[in-house]
């Protein structure tokens, strides 16, 4: 692929993320790589992500003037040897089929006169539609070539046909329509950080799930935290090439594959545990801590007395682990993230939270019963920063840890290095 010009179309989905590992696989290879990066791509992975990886301007927007006085659109479709899109979504393959072009993505796609490659990402009931494979088969007799979809298990907790091909398999369906042997690339000297996966040689220390304060052997104050959202977290970090420590609480979940866990009961073994992980180069803390324990844990169940309605339970404190990771000091990491359950003046409350702990961030969410979120698959959070609230759509608890680690990855490469 030495010197073989790719244009690479992202489309939305949590599939985004995968390509930013097609354009490390590619640049290795020798080819370059140009992207255009969709407006739902945009939601998973910002532009500057692959133009760090490409080393190329990432294109976004149709009417970009400067390069539209240099009829950019038609230029871009001109000057590549194969058109790839990935993830190509049952949007941009239905405006294909029926030669739409409202955006950047669609215009050049139906001005190019090069090879297209598409590897559909969707969900499964999407991917089965009679429309979408009425879609596929006008591409094909178009002589549009397609690779994928894989089957299994999806953002979305479904199973099925619909999950995009792998980036090793695209690349080496793009070496065959070049007639390039995909070879594998030449052993280099690599950085620390490897930039086919942004946080690769980082640490990253996630807490997750409820802790358990013993009231006596058989009682304890807790939460109703799932851990879903950690462990999610976890996974997504592991993904972009992260060295992951995730201390977690009282889950039924399994551990994420690749990730080094570290299992708790209170606050105090996770705040032990945590310290104990140090140093890190980013801290999460997702768990949802009991701020408070028995004063005094009976070492016997404790008897309902005898013609008493009320009983006292003394409560002390327990240790504040946000605020002790957040702390200046030789071990602060780089990035400490907090995250505020509020069922009430949420915004308020939160943004009191990053000030009062030192957090350079923290993710808001509503807790209140009736949205779910407490145990749930489905969270909407509200990220906030130095430079302000971010209001996130409605979606998984996958898809925001995705979108969120990546958030991670960017802001890290844009601090200054730290002294080694």
């Amino acid at each position: 692929m030495q010197g073989k010009r790719i244009l690479l179309i992202v489309g939305g989905g949590i599939a985004a993320y995968k390509s930013l590992d097609l354009v490390r696989r590619l640049k290795e290879r020798g080819a370059s790589v140009r992207v255009i990066l969709t407006s739902g791509g945009a939601e998973f992975v910002t532009p500057l992500s692959f133009s760090v990886l490409s080393e190329e301007k990432t294109f976004t927007d149709l009417f970009d003037l400067k390069d539209e006085a240099e009829i950019g659109h038609i230029r871009l479709s001109r000057e590549a040897d194969l058109v790839v899109v990935a993830p190509a979504t049952a949007d941009l393959l239905a405006k294909m089929a029926h030669g739409l072009a409202d955006d950047l993505a669609s215009t050049v796609l139906l001005a190019t006169d090069k090879t297209v490659l598409v590897a559909p990402a969707m969900n499964v009931r999407m991917w089965q539609h009679a429309a979408t494979q009425r879609n596929l088969g006008t591409l094909r007799a178009d002589r549009i070539h397609v690779v994928g979809p894989d089957e299994g298990e999806m953002a979305c907790g479904e199973y099925g046909p619909g999950r995009m091909t792998e980036p090793a398999a695209i690349v080496e369906a793009i070496g065959a329509l070049l007639g390039a042997k995909a070879a594998a690339p030449r052993a280099t000297p690599r950085l620390v950080s490897d930039s086919a996966k942004p946080l690769s040689g980082r640490h990253v220390l996630i807490t997750s799930g409820p802790t358990q304060e013993p009231i006596d052997p058989v009682r304890y104050i807790a939460n109703r935290s799932s851990g879903k959202q950690g462990h999610a977290l976890a996974k997504a970090a592991a993904a972009l090439g992260a060295e992951v420590t995730l201390v977690s609480g009282p889950v039924t979940l399994p551990d994420p594959q690749g990730v080094r866990v570290v299992k708790v009961d209170t606050a105090h073994e996770m705040l032990a545990a945590v310290e104990a992980a140090l140093p890190a180069d980013i801290a999460i803390c997702a768990a949802a801590v009991a701020d408070w324990r028995a004063a005094d844990e009976a070492p016997h169940k404790l008897k309902k007395p005898r013609q008493v309605s009320e009983a006292t339970l003394k409560l002390s404190l327990n240790p504040d682990i946000l605020s002790t990771l957040a702390k200046k000091g030789p071990k602060r990491p780089r990035l400490v993230i907090g995250f505020a359950a509020e069922t009430e003046d949420l915004i308020e409350n939160a943004t009191a939270k990053r000030a009062r702990k030192g957090a350079d961030w923290i993710v808001a969410n509503d807790v209140w019963p009736g949205t779910g979120a407490m145990g749930g698959d489905q969270t909407q959070i509200h990220l906030i920063t130095a430079q302000g609230v971010e209001d996130w759509p409605a979606m998984s608890k996958d898809e925001m840890a995705a979108r969120l680690l990546a958030r991670v990855a960017d802001a890290f490469a844009a601090m200054r290095p730290a002294a080694e």
